[in-house]
């Protein structure tokens, strides 16, 4: 039987239910939705109810520094001060001017011998204490990637599907060890040309959904792809984001 990361909180949403209880271990998950689509929101539910069910999680983010994230998560009810301070939850900034906070090994290097523009998906790939969880979300992954100068390189000369083929088998060894990768991206920042593999590797792919009703947003994922569930996954979940409740199952579709 395939184990599971559960997300936990049944008491208090229908997230963990709508999921199969969990995500798979030792899966890529992909998260594409567009600004404000409730990618950052569905990675920090993630995030807190795996810490909340014993499992350990690190949430990268390219937007939010620690003060903004700890913010943002108690405003949803999800506090994660105790995770933090007990190291089940690592909050890391991915700076993507400088990624200082990602790189360990930058703090006995000057800036003027190493330099703002070095290759930062190397660099986030041998920062070993953010890959020690059991789950790691990088949120914002199109804006690490295109703030990579091997990257950009790599789109002048229409060829970026080698760097994600190279990142990909740099996840493939974390996910042979049963740990599990979640990726956001705005699906408008990158061409198909680098999102083609992204889709093809995931083993989890959920597509967010916006649209103005009334006056009104309503937020939907998709599941376009589940493998390895051990309970029936929803086909279509609809979602609200509400101050001091967080994320909220509004509707659930099964083919």
């Amino acid at each position: 039987m395939t184990e599971l990361y559960e997300l936990g909180l049944e008491d208090s949403d229908r997230v963990s239910n709508a999921f199969g209880g969990g995500l798979p271990s030792g899966s890529l998950v992909l998260v594409e939705g567009e600004h404000g689509a409730g990618k950052s929101v569905l990675g920090q539910r993630f995030c807190y109810g795996l810490c909340e069910t014993g499992s350990t999680a690190t949430y990268v983010s390219q937007e939010e520094t620690s003060a903004s994230f700890i913010e943002q998560m108690r405003s949803l009810d999800y506090d994660p001060v105790d995770h933090l301070l007990h190291e089940r939850l690592l909050f890391l900034h991915a700076d993507v001017d400088t990624f200082d906070a990602i790189d360990e090994s930058r703090r006995d290097r000057s800036a003027a011998e190493d330099g703002p523009r070095r290759e930062l998906l190397t660099r986030m790939m041998n920062a070993g204490t953010m890959w020690r969880s059991d789950v790691v979300v990088l949120d914002g992954f199109d804006a690490i990637l295109l703030s990579d100068p091997q990257f950009q390189r790599a789109l002048e000369e229409t060829r970026e599907d080698d760097v994600i083929q190279n990142v990909l088998s740099f996840f493939r060894q974390l996910l042979a060890d049963g740990k599990t990768v979640v990726v956001t991206v705005n699906p408008e920042s990158l061409s198909e040309r680098a999102l083609r593999p992204l889709r093809d590797t995931s083993g989890v792919y959920l597509r967010l959904n916006t649209k103005q009703v009334a006056g009104d947003v309503r937020r939907e994922i998709i599941v376009k792809k589940f493998a390895n569930m051990v309970d029936q996954v929803d086909d279509s979940i609809s979602f609200d984001v509400q101050v001091d409740r967080g994320i909220t199952i509004v509707t659930r579709t099964v083919a």
